[in-house]
């Protein structure tokens, strides 16, 4: 996959949370005649955001997430959140897996998580 699609409120208020947290500040360039606003990360992901005024419904499940480096970088990642007042959604810290999820100013639960690389 190269990018994702999200139906977001305000596109440039989408586009610094990405920016501030999730690293989506290599790029960006609007579509569809200024409407979609496209932020790119360092691997050239996308995410397409498109201006939708209804509220977004998602079922408990659906989230999306971006891997980090070590564990370390995830607790820090948690740590940064909380003390800016995003909501937090789970937090897990285990031998094997270390994961942060938050939501979005729209609602979208995001995953920073670290693992060990598959054998």
């Amino acid at each position: 996959m190269d990018h994702l699609a999200l139906a977001v409120h305000d596109p440039e208020r989408s586009a610094r949370f990405y920016a501030e947290y999730f690293g989506f500040d290599r790029g960006r360039r609007w579509y569809d005649d200024g409407k979609v606003l496209f932020v790119y990360d360092e691997r050239d992901f996308a995410l397409a955001l498109g201006p939708w005024q209804d509220p977004v419904q998602l079922p408990a499940f659906l989230h999306f997430g971006k891997g980090l480096p070590t564990p370390d970088a995830v607790r820090a990642m948690r740590d940064r959140l909380a003390a800016d007042g995003v909501d937090l959604v789970e937090w897990w810290d285990e031998p094997e897996y270390v994961s942060v999820k938050c939501r979005d100013p729209d609602g979208y639960v995001v995953e920073a998580s670290w693992e060990p690389p598959a054998s």
